[in-house]
């Protein structure tokens, strides 16, 4: 699949770039959006997507067009239909034009995210116009993600708009005209946002984390070589450190996660998830690839967070480097696997 996703603003796409990445599907996103206005509002949106896709290595294309004048002519008589009469068909054909000319055979939206949105004209719309370029439109319903997405976006600091993104649309909400909360279709709920997790690099007093990093590998000497040499990261939940990570740089491409673990209490809430994910995010502009070392029975959890490249096996590395027997359940520790995850790679 080559996908060109019409989008338009940053935050909207945060969502949807994570969960289609998930997915294994690498998206180029397209600006067209001649029905955001005024001026200053559409380079504020444009300039935020242009720094925002370079941050997290997604190709873009920007088409150039602030339309006002034509956006004014085809409204003005039936305000009320503009999305779905104008706003919508404009953007999703010329993106499918787009798409058909440049070797792309999927189309999809950022519009699909928003509760806001007329979804299923969307999707019809979508659907249809896809089909007259003769390509596919990748329908999927963001929605559930929308303040996952919104939340993520205030954190790293995304320019955050207060309107849909046409002058009427600014002017609604002065005066109170849509007063609807938005709706998700039945059996469909908002992903919650937990507010009380942070993560943060320690920089001193490393050492605090130490019996933690112990259940996780209970050798105290290798521990405070890699601390001293490494970056320390804590997850806090409601402020108690829950989950500890230390990364270790190895040349000037690679750098390995040496040691993550959960407090048991904690464990089975996905925080070692979300900890390899903000890794994940902070190392992959200064380097090409993670690698982890571990045991047989922890393979498949990495490589489902996308370490999916095994590298080597190190044979007797817990029997030649530990004093005593090491057990993970109920499988001796003998071996060390090494496997690697492409920080430039979807996933």
């Amino acid at each position: 699949m080559k996908l060109l996703m019409h989008t338009c603003c940053a935050p909207c796409s945060v969502y949807c770039i994570d969960e289609l990445r998930s997915e294994e599907i690498e998206p180029t996103v397209y600006w067209f959006n001649p029905n955001i206005h005024p001026y200053m509002e559409y380079k504020s949106r444009r300039d935020c997507l242009k720094e925002y896709t370079k941050s997290i290595n997604v190709n873009a294309i920007f088409e150039e067009d602030y339309g006002l004048k034509e956006f004014c002519k085809n409204t003005i008589n039936n305000l009320e239909t503009r999305c779905q009469e104008y706003c919508y068909p404009v953007r999703l054909e010329q993106t499918a034009k787009f798409a058909k000319e440049n070797g792309y055979d999927t189309i999809t939206t950022t519009l699909l995210v928003s509760p806001y949105q007329k979804h299923d004209i969307i999707h019809e719309l979508g659907d249809k116009i896809a089909k007259q370029y003769d390509l596919q439109f990748l329908y999927r319903d963001f929605r559930v993600g929308f303040r996952e997405g919104q939340a993520k976006a205030r954190e790293i600091g995304l320019y955050m708009q207060k309107y849909c993104g046409c002058i009427f649309s600014e002017e609604s909400r002065y005066l109170n005209y849509n007063l609807a909360k938005p709706k998700l279709p039945e059996g469909f709920e908002f992903l919650p946002v937990n507010h009380s997790i942070n993560i943060r690099k320690e920089k001193d007093n490393k050492e605090q984390y130490l019996e933690l990093l112990l259940e996780a590998d209970p050798s105290k000497e290798m521990i405070n070589k890699y601390l001293a040499d490494g970056e320390l990261f804590v997850l806090t939940y409601k402020d108690e450190p829950v989950c500890i990570a230390v990364v270790m740089k190895i040349d000037n491409d690679i750098v390995e996660l040496k040691n993550i673990i959960t407090k048991e209490k904690h464990r089975g809430n996905g925080y070692a998830k979300k900890m390899i994910k903000y890794l994940v995010d902070n190392y992959k502009t200064r380097y090409k690839k993670m690698i982890v070392g571990t045991t047989e029975n922890n393979i498949p959890f990495y490589v489902k967070q996308g370490f999916d490249k095994y590298e080597k096996t190190i044979k007797n590395f817990f029997i030649d480097n530990y004093d005593e027997e090491l057990w993970d359940g109920d499988m001796q520790c003998v071996d060390m696997y090494y496997y690697s995850k492409d920080l430039n790679k979807a996933k």
